[in-house]
């Protein structure tokens, strides 16, 4: 996958099975994760550099992003903007 402009596609991190006091947490009380690693960066728009590069580890807003499910794996696309910070 390469995207354009300004996106990333992101594979989000595994959403977490128990908390940390060890209650396992059911599939329907289980929130979308925030986390994940970018796998593909676009070249930027007309004079702006990426900021991310493959390999970062990022955290992004909950509801960010377009979904998308390739060669049975489950990723995310969305504009550099929506990224808040690089862990």
């Amino acid at each position: 996958m390469k995207p354009i402009n300004d996106r990333v596609v992101i594979k989000p991190a595994p959403a977490e099975e128990t908390t940390k006091g060890g209650i396992i947490i059911p599939d329907t009380a289980k929130e979308k994760p925030q986390r994940g690693e970018v796998v593909a960066v676009g070249p930027g728009k007309e004079g702006n550099e990426m900021t991310v590069k493959s390999g970062d580890i990022v955290l992004y807003g909950k509801y960010s992003g377009q979904e998308l499910n390739y060669e049975g794996d489950d990723y995310l696309i969305m504009r550099e903007d929506d990224i808040l910070v690089i862990l």
